[in-house]
């Protein structure tokens, strides 16, 4: 039932409007003193508000710069037995939602309360909207790296820098690019994203730059290209470590040119757009393999941000796990939960190759799968990726944190091989690195098929 308030110092139409609304289905509350009344406004949600503007003590547009001040969402329908042309534009510009005269038509007063209740509903829901893009978006952590990376991510947010984010999968790159977009001058247009790593490379040109209709087999119409669309805001090209030497030529010339070509066209189209790339490889190795061209890595690297490993700032942890159960909870209905001082520091021991991504996952996991309020170490042992036996194992044979790290991977990686049928492009898919990366690791731990 939508719930309406009224205000006003005549309680003959209080009374009047309370009846006419009651007859509708409307839990209709009223007050005859103003600051009575913005005392009920402070502590309870209405769906509308019935504003009298000639009140002793305090009047209607005293109220409605009241609820401006507040930042309370309510749509305001303003009565007056004064129905002057003054009296409404000084209540619109005041925030009001629409104006009725004295004596009050029952049906006009039902269609404006109807329309209020309906754009107060809109304003919540966008309010609610933003606050959930806000907490999708946040950069959650208190460690120096990550008040370091936010202070220069602020820093070069209002310039036009081209910037070059680095760090593993599950860092939160992608994080890091939309924070800097969102503090730019370019903020009133969308960021556009590719992911280069999920495109083939016979199609990522025509994604970057588009294409002419019939430029190639089934190119049945014109296609606009994402440095078209991110013309005047901010291109972020994540994972451009994998794109083809071939775009990366055709980006160079953008950047130096500011001006594209579709796939099959010959118009030079100018376009501004700021670029912000990031990468999971080390470039520079790339480099020298001839994966990469130097000249555009220049180009692109004008700002260098590393986002560390989840594992290189374990202090963050803690934070980390609070936010996630908390925000799972609210998503799923779920009763706030609580992880024990022992389950936190077990967490905090892992070596979370995939990250703050895995850790979200692990965190998710737990809260769905534990139905009591409070999660325990043995139900943290219970659903992770490997057996407690083992990690207990390890436990006791180490001498050191960072000896216990380096068992902790060596364990996990030969767990993932064994899961993967020691097939090497399936479990570096897995673990979130490249298969250099993998082969490196099993070097280093000397690990082979049949080594346990």
């Amino acid at each position: 039932m939508k719930s309406i308030l009224v205000i006003d110092d005549e309680k003959e139409i209080c009374e009047s409007i309370n009846m006419i609304l009651e007859y509708e289905n409307y839990h209709v509350e009223y007050e005859t003193d103003a600051l009575k009344g913005i005392t009920k406004l402070e502590f309870s949600n209405y769906d509308a508000l019935l504003l009298d503007i000639q009140m002793p003590g305090m009047n209607g547009f005293e109220v409605l710069k009241w609820l401006g001040e507040n930042d309370i969402e309510i749509s305001v329908i303003m009565i007056s037995a004064h129905n002057s042309i003054e009296n409404a534009i000084k209540a619109t510009k005041l925030g009001a939602f629409d104006f009725i005269e004295k004596p009050i038509d029952r049906d006009k007063l039902l269609i404006s309360i109807r329309n209020a209740v309906g754009q107060t509903n809109l304003k919540r829901e966008n309010v609610k909207l933003k606050e959930n893009l806000s907490k999708k978006d946040a950069i959650i952590g208190e460690s120096s790296a990550i008040k370091s990376i936010l202070q220069n991510a602020e820093r070069v947010a209002k310039t036009e820098a081209r910037v070059l984010i680095t760090g593993e999968n599950g860092t939160g790159k992608e994080l890091i690019a939309r924070a800097i977009h969102k503090h730019s001058n370019r903020v009133d247009k969308e960021l556009v994203e590719v992911n280069c790593a999920a495109i083939p490379n016979e199609l990522i040109e025509s994604e970057l730059f588009g294409h002419e209709k019939g430029s190639f087999t089934g190119a049945t119409n014109r296609r606009i290209g994402k440095f078209e669309q991110a013309n005047g805001s901010t291109l972020f090209l994540d994972e451009i470590g994998d794109m083809s030497l071939q775009a990366q030529a055709k980006v160079l010339r953008a950047i130096e040119d500011g001006k594209i070509e579709r796939v099959g066209g010959s118009e030079k189209i100018s376009v501004d757009v700021r670029i912000i790339s990031a990468t999971n490889k080390d470039l520079k190795e790339e480099i020298k393999n001839g994966n990469f061209r130097e000249d555009l890595y220049h180009r692109l690297n004008v700002i260098p941000i590393h986002v560390p490993a989840l594992r290189d700032r374990v202090e963050d942890i803690p934070i980390l796990i609070n936010y996630f159960i908390d925000d799972i909870c609210r998503k799923n209905g779920f009763p706030s939960k609580n992880v024990s001082q022992q389950a936190v520091e077990y967490l905090m021991n892992l070596e979370w190759t995939g990250n703050v991504r895995e850790l979200r996952n692990l965190i998710e996991r737990i809260v769905i799968m534990v139905p009591e309020t409070e999660i325990n170490i043995s139900d943290v042992k219970k659903l992770i990726p490997f057996s407690e036996s083992k990690f207990d194992d390890l436990l006791d044979i180490s001498n050191s944190f960072q000896e216990f790290k380096e068992k902790s991977e060596k364990a996990f990686i030969e767990k993932q091989l064994e899961a993967n049928s020691w097939n090497i492009s399936k479990t570096a898919e897995t673990l979130g690195i490249q298969r250099s990366h993998l082969y490196s690791k099993m070097k280093k731990y000397e690990i082979e098929k049949g080594s346990e």
